[in-house]
């Protein structure tokens, strides 16, 4: 493969991770990912883009490096971070993720998109936050656009962002070219009426949010991120290859969808298995109810098992009646051949806290099987680390010394 083509290797990053979850930048396989989502922003009715946390994002100091006796406006919290592994691994780039679930299921893309004056700031915040804080570019994640006329509001916003993060690209001497992503629903009831085509021009690529298909607002345990359709609906009403064959269909480049892939588990309490009633809800988890991180997976008594014709794995402890659905790694290599078999884009993942270290790491083992050991058949470009219209001192210098 060229070195413009190969594979991509896209992964989450939550920026309430340094909580409870006590992780870190500095903790993410960053020498085996392409693309790091970081999340999440959101938006004001005006259109304004804004960060979240302004502790986790900007202001906490990590030691050893960060020092309180630092002169001048300097940044520091997750984004010095992460602008540390870019400039150590220049194949990292990393994008500012603006939404997911929570945004959006309160409606906050909703008013803004619709206006032309509300993109307009949309897009003018977003560059604003790209040179202050040293992103790559953006991801939408708005889930979801519930009709016809939303679906060309995001259309409109996406144009308005890639035009305005060009126009910045052009003041610049290296005239980087900035990155425009957005994670997209892989339910037909979601996907329907977006037009994908268009929309797809307009973007570097799409990560297909391949997971969640099934969970406690179900009647019955299922598979959650199965790669094919079930015989018993019971299983799951969901595939990720019907997601795939409907977006190519509806012209999108296959290198330009990206799989995504869950780090975690959902859980069913009191069943039989797939395609069974479950009657003592989803249990405990690692930070949220029904929900187990990957790396505490399998729990202590349960087996785990692998359907290939529905390509789906999960672990079942009989004596409690508790299933999990989740990618193994074995799941995860399996998915790997799917991608190239598709020839799709690469892949994502739902999010770096949830997976294991080493050996048993599911975005280790599956850049392995896609880029080989030597990371050959991997996406290469490098990344952006000219910034000189950042307000932070440090960035604006390139982080000399570090």
């Amino acid at each position: 493969m060229a070195e413009s083509e190969g594979f991509r290797s896209v992964a989450y990053f939550v920026n309430w991770a340094i909580y409870g979850r006590k992780h870190n930048p500095q903790d993410i396989p960053a020498e085996k990912l392409t693309h790091v989502l970081y999340s999440f922003a959101d938006v004001r009715d005006t259109g304004e883009v804004f960060l979240t946390d302004k502790w986790s994002d900007t202001d906490i100091h990590f030691p050893p490096g960060d020092s309180w006796n630092d002169i001048g406006t300097n940044l520091y919290g997750c984004l010095k971070q992460f602008n540390l592994l870019k400039k150590r691994n220049r194949n990292l780039k990393v994008l500012l993720s603006i939404g997911g679930w929570t945004y959006s299921e309160a409606k906050h893309f909703d008013v803004p998109a619709s206006t032309h004056d509300g993109r307009k700031r949309f897009a003018a915040s977003c560059v604003d936050l790209i040179k202050d804080l040293g992103f790559d570019g953006i991801d939408i994640d708005w889930e979801y656009p519930s009709n016809s006329v939303q679906a060309e509001h995001l259309f409109l916003l996406l144009a308005e962002v890639r035009q305005a993060m060009d126009t910045y690209a052009a003041t610049l001497p290296s005239r980087p070219h900035f990155l425009l992503t957005i994670a997209a629903p892989a339910g037909p009831q979601n996907y329907g009426h977006l037009p994908l085509g268009r929309i797809a021009e307009t973007l570097d690529f799409i990560n297909l949010m391949a997971y969640d298909y099934a969970g406690g607002w179900d009647a019955h345990a299922g598979h959650q991120a199965n790669l094919y359709p079930s015989s018993n609906p019971k299983h799951t009403p969901f595939s990720t290859s019907r997601a795939v064959s409907d977006y190519l269909a509806a012209g999108v480049p296959s290198s330009k969808l990206v799989l995504g892939m869950p780090l975690y588990g959902r859980a069913f309490q009191g069943t039989k298995g797939p395609g069974h009633h479950f009657s003592n809800g989803v249990g405990g988890g690692s930070f949220e109810n029904g929900i187990w991180d990957f790396k505490d997976l399998p729990k202590a008594g349960a087996r785990e098992f692998l359907d290939e014709s529905v390509g789906a794995s999960w672990s079942f402890d009989e004596g409690m009646g508790a299933m999990v659905s989740y990618d193994t790694v074995d799941m995860a290599v399996r998915k790997a051949g799917f991608i190239k078999e598709w020839k799709l884009g690469g892949a994502m993942w739902w999010e770096t806290s949830g997976d294991r270290k080493g050996e048993g790491s599911l975005i280790g083992s599956v850049v392995r099987e896609l880029g080989g050991h030597d990371g050959r058949f991997m996406q290469h470009s490098p990344n952006v680390l000219e910034y000189p219209q950042s307000k932070y001192d440090n960035l604006r210098k390139g982080f000399p010394g570090e």
